[in-house]
Order: structure tokens, then C-alpha cells, then sequence
């Protein structure tokens, strides 16, 4: 298996910076996340604050974006990844069906809305998953609920349609579900907790309680206490300092999932001082190796 320098999960301004400063500085590069780069850029009316480019379309500037990553060679591997490890000297990163390695991790996948349900961190790994390609397997003629937060979420359903005896899927978006299979039932009300002993075993809702062997909540991306675990965060943010560093060796964090203000240019920048900080850790490191 190939271990990378720096992985850097998330496409967003931060990702990118990360990922063009990394490049520039000659390491070897994992750039993970949607090769269609943010939807919040691209979808933005206007954009009146970066600088050199006032008045900037989002899809402009998700265009400028873009070039630059090819003008770089710099590509982007498209995949979800739902855990990341401090495996001591190195990450292990979990992807949809690969684990990839890395002597150190940028994390750049935005913010979370929302808080967890309740039960929903108590039953990670217990019950309760964030990849269904990853963990569907495991419930083969079982029924599962599966908490969707975008129609792109419906491959993954139906996927888990064609393992699972029964799924119950709960879309939290406004597009109509274009999904229709037997064993799929479509939920309208609203998921409000997760119960079990040992396992997760209920989701309860605005109507009741489903008994269920599994729940899969498929968001955008996953909170950062529940991507790395021991991260330290404060109110699903990840913490750091002023190098980007967080509170765990060789992991660094930029853009939105610092904390506010939710700015582009803001995420920019701090990509770019997490990139040089992972290349002095990685620097460093080398040298208490060599000594």
C-alpha cells in the first residue's frame, strides 16, 4: 500500500490551498473529496471579498479553481472517508471499499450543521454507521433505517435495498426520491433518536419506534469527534492554534470546520498554513528519524 506524505480530505478552498501549497513544496499528495469540488462555491450568487477577483460568480470561481488544480496535475480521488486513525507513526484513513495511508492528515471537509442524534455517537460502530458501501455487508437479510441529507445519498440506498430484507429510508431534502424498489419503504416523518441495549436496535420517530438492526445516517460529511476519534473539538469545531495544528500529532485542520467566520477566503488562507505546517511536521519527523 502506498503511504502518502499529506492526505487532504475535502475540496473546498481550504483542501485546495492545502493541497496546490503541498504540491508546490514537493510532497506526495492524497487529495480525497468530490471531484465537482464544493457545491457552496459553485452555487454562491456573488462573491465580493476575494481578493483579485471581485464580484466573483461562484461558478467562476469554482471554474478558476478547477484549472488551477489541472494546470497543478493536481488530482482529486473521489471518495467518502468515514474514520481516520492515529495509527502512531502514520493515519489509516477509511474509505468506501479502501484504507489508504498517510504520515499526516489535513482535514478540510467544512462544517457539520446540525447536533448528533441522541444515541447516535453512544451506538457508532454499534449499530450505527456512516458508509453503507462499508458496512452494508454486515446486515444481509436484516432491515436497516437509512437518514439520507442528499439525493446523492439514493445510490447508497439502493444499494443497501439489495442486501438488507427491508430498508426504511428517511430523505431530510426537499427533491423528490427517485427511488422504487419492493423492500424499500420511504418515511416522511422525522427521525428523533436512536435506542438500544448492547446495540442499536430502535429508531424512534415523530410516529413511533422502528425496530431495526442498523441505522445509517449519510450526511455531506461526518462531525470531526466522530471522523478522528480523540480529536479534541469545541461546539463541532475542530480546536487548533495558529499553525492549524490540532491535538493530535500530525493532524491539522483549515476553512469552516475551524470555526467561523465561514468565509472562502478565510479557508483559503488557512488552507495554506496548514499545508506548510504539515510539511514542517513532516521535516521535522524526518530528522529525529535520521538522528
Amino acid at each position: 500500500m502506498d503511504r502518502y506524505d499529506i492526505a487532504i480530505i475535502g475540496t473546498g478552498p481550504g483542501g485546495l490551498e492545502a493541497a496546490i501549497t503541498a504540491k508546490i513544496r514537493n510532497k506526495n499528495i492524497l487529495l480525497i473529496g468530490n471531484k465537482a469540488l464544493s457545491l457552496k462555491v459553485e452555487k454562491a450568487h456573488t462573491i465580493k471579498n476575494y481578493l483579485g477577483i471581485p464580484d466573483a460568480a461562484g461558478d467562476k470561481l469554482s471554474d478558476a479553481f478547477k484549472k488551477h488544480l489541472i494546470d497543478m496535475e493536481i488530482e482529486i480521488t473521489e471518495d467518502k472517508i468515514s474514520s481516520v486513525y492515529a495509527m502512531g507513526e502514520y493515519f489509516a484513513l477509511q474509505g468506501a471499499e479502501v484504507m489508504y495511508e498517510a504520515e499526516s492528515v489535513i482535514l478540510a471537509t467544512g462544517v457539520v450543521l446540525g447536533k448528533p442524534y441522541p444515541g447516535e455517537e453512544k451506538y457508532l460502530g454499534r449499530g450505527v454507521s456512516y458508509c453503507a458501501t462499508c458496512d452494508a455487508p454486515l446486515y444481509r437479510g436484516k432491515t436497516a433505517a437509512v437518514i439520507g441529507y442528499s439525493p446523492k445519498e439514493e445510490a447508497e440506498v439502493l444499494f443497501l435495498s439489495e442486501v438488507c430484507e427491508r430498508v426504511y429510508y428517511f430523505p431530510l431534502y426537499k427533491e423528490a426520491v427517485n427511488l422504487d424498489k419492493d423492500n424499500l419503504e420511504i418515511r416522511t416523518d422525522k427521525p428523533l433518536e436512536i435506542k438500544g441495549e448492547m446495540t442499536a436496535d430502535t429508531l424512534v420517530t415523530a410516529d413511533g419506534e422502528l425496530k431495526v438492526d442498523g441505522v445509517f445516517i449519510l450526511r455531506e460529511s461526518v462531525a470531526p469527534s466522530q471522523l478522528v476519534p480523540g480529536l479534541e473539538t469545541e461546539d463541532n469545531h475542530v480546536k487548533v492554534n495558529r499553525k492549524l495544528e490540532t491535538s493530535i500529532p500530525g493532524c491539522f485542520a483549515c476553512g469552516d470546520i475551524t470555526g467561523t467566520p465561514y468565509q472562502y477566503i478565510k479557508a483559503a488562507g488557512e488552507g495554506n498554513v496548514a499545508a506548510l505546517s504539515a510539511v514542517a511536521y513532516l521535516d521535522e519527523k524526518k530528522r529525529k528519524q535520521s538522528n
